[in-house]
């Protein structure tokens, strides 16, 4: 059994999950401090956050622009692997940190727990990018600058899921960036036209909800409390509940509270 990567925020009074960012790190602060008014507050990012697309310098410069926001306002922000996102941004190095790793913003693996009001928060990114043949073809045109990663798939751990469940921690909330297949969005009508320059696209994005089916599976048959999931991804807005779970696609940007258990 391997030990569970777990953040506690004991301070956090709210918690937060956001829609994708797509790099802009700073607007994300001003949302969260001057127009909602955020206080004492995580915000989970459900991926396509924009690591990766600038030299590592720029994600340091953002984060001082912010910093002294965060402080003042005694708010943590979370992030989470999307497919536009540099994977390696979201491994644990050796100091068994990641690479963006602030008490008050940091990148999360997959497979985090986050504890914060008394809620579990499992935490699993990635997902396909249904335009990936163009990011492609700009990589090459502009010399192997990165816009497309090829392990940005989401994928089903169940050793993970496992040492989650035998370490005695309670899962009642999942943030994903995809969603399982039951989900919105369910018609293909838009991927129609990017399968046509991608022979395996189709097959690619149903294998991606299927393992998000899988571990929705998992976490059942392990008896975790799961009240809630949400995900982002789609660049849409839309919300069910479905077996007992609470589902919630969040568009970019869009912000959803949690309700605390204290």
């Amino acid at each position: 059994m391997m030990k569970p990567y777990v953040l506690t925020y004991k301070e956090a009074k709210s918690l937060v999950i956001c829609g994708d960012i797509h790099g802009d790190f700073v607007p994300l602060v001003y949302e969260m401090c001057v127009r909602y008014g955020m206080h004492d507050t995580l915000v989970i990012v459900a991926g396509d956050c924009g690591f990766g697309f600038e030299k590592p310098g720029a994600y340091e410069n953002a984060f001082r622009r912010i910093e002294k926001r965060l402080a003042q306002n005694n708010c943590w922000i979370a992030m989470m692997r999307g497919n536009h996102d540099d994977p390696t941004y979201f491994e644990l190095q050796k100091d068994r940190k990641t690479l963006i790793h602030h008490a008050r913003w940091q990148t999360v693996p997959d497979y985090t727990v986050i504890q914060a009001c008394g809620r579990g928060v499992l935490c699993i990114g990635g997902a396909v990018s249904v335009d990936r043949q163009i990011r492609l073809r700009e990589m090459e045109r502009h010399h192997g600058k990165q816009y497309y990663w090829p392990n940005e798939a989401p994928r089903y751990d169940a050793e993970a899921l496992d040492d989650i469940r035998d370490a005695g921690l309670k899962v009642d909330i999942v943030v994903t960036h995809t969603s399982p297949s039951m989900c919105e969005f369910q018609s293909k009508k838009g991927l129609a036209t990017w399968a046509q320059y991608d022979a395996e696209l189709l097959d690619d994005c149903d294998a991606e909800r299927a393992t998000m089916d899988t571990i929705l599976a998992h976490l059942k048959r392990d008896g975790h409390p799961l009240e809630r999931w949400y995900y982002g991804h789609f660049h849409n807005s839309w919300h069910s509940e479905i077996d007992g779970v609470w589902f919630k696609m969040l568009d970019i940007m869009e912000f959803q509270e949690v309700p605390c258990l204290k």
